[in-house]
């Protein structure tokens, strides 16, 4: 049985939370403050973390990144009510894997767990596509053995969606990739999941990669397709 640690102060929430996650078969357990989530996050190695990012004690940013620099690799689906871009950014420059902004539908919040809970097993197995050892676009070398990206010579840290993201478009070699084509094969989600994930990643990318955000010359926006990489 899969085991999802949900770290929530809102009592309401978290056991509306626990209930429908009970619902579709998972092991649920509750933390409602930093620390204590924390210390269940190394205690009992969850499949699956939902991380509200405004809780007492340590907040959710700081518990993502003491798990992040520990080298945990558990799949973190963050929580943010206020809807701003910038909470998003932060959360997933830290290493989350998604986001869900309240007041969200449980059905969404399902599938996305869902989908992140089939990504890992699949990541896990060694099951994606084959890819080169060493592919370079402009001045980016990325080492698919090792997961690491140079810009420059210079490695540049990438969270572990925005690696897959990028990979999915190198694959491509130079063909457009949809919106929904990414969702699916990166984060494992359905048609019938609506997100702005991609471009967020996408931005996220271009900053790390690209000289000019304005114009960028390698990761490109297809009007009304979704996105290329032109090396």
């Amino acid at each position: 049985m899969k085991r999802v640690l949900v770290i929530e102060d809102n009592r309401d929430l978290a056991y509306g939370l626990r209930n429908n996650l009970e619902i579709e078969g998972y092991q649920v357990e509750v933390a409602d403050d930093g620390p204590k989530g924390l210390m269940r996050a190394r205690a009992g190695s969850p499949d699956l973390i939902i991380l509200d990012l405004m809780l007492p004690g340590m907040d959710g940013y700081r518990v993502l990144r003491a798990l992040r620099e520990e080298g945990r690799q558990t799949p973190i689906l963050i929580l943010t009510a206020r809807g701003e871009e910038a909470d998003k950014v932060r959360g997933l420059r830290l290493g989350a894997d998604d986001y869900v902004t309240k007041p969200f539908g449980v059905l969404e919040l399902l599938a996305r767990v869902e989908a992140l809970m089939r990504r890992a097993v699949v990541t896990t197995a060694g099951t994606e596509p084959s890819t080169p050892l060493v592919e370079r676009f402009g001045d980016v070398e990325v080492h698919c053995a090792s997961r690491t990206v140079l810009r420059r010579g210079q490695p540049v840290t990438l969270t572990p969606k925005e690696y897959e993201l990028l990979l999915a478009l190198i694959r491509r070699r130079g063909a457009v990739a949809s919106r929904i084509e990414l969702l699916t094969e990166v984060w494992g989600y359905s048609a019938a999941v609506l997100s702005r994930t991609v471009d967020t990643h996408v931005a996220e990318l271009r900053r790390k990669l690209e000289d000019d955000l304005q114009a960028p010359r390698h990761i490109l926006t297809v009007r009304k397709a979704g996105y290329r990489l032109q090396a």
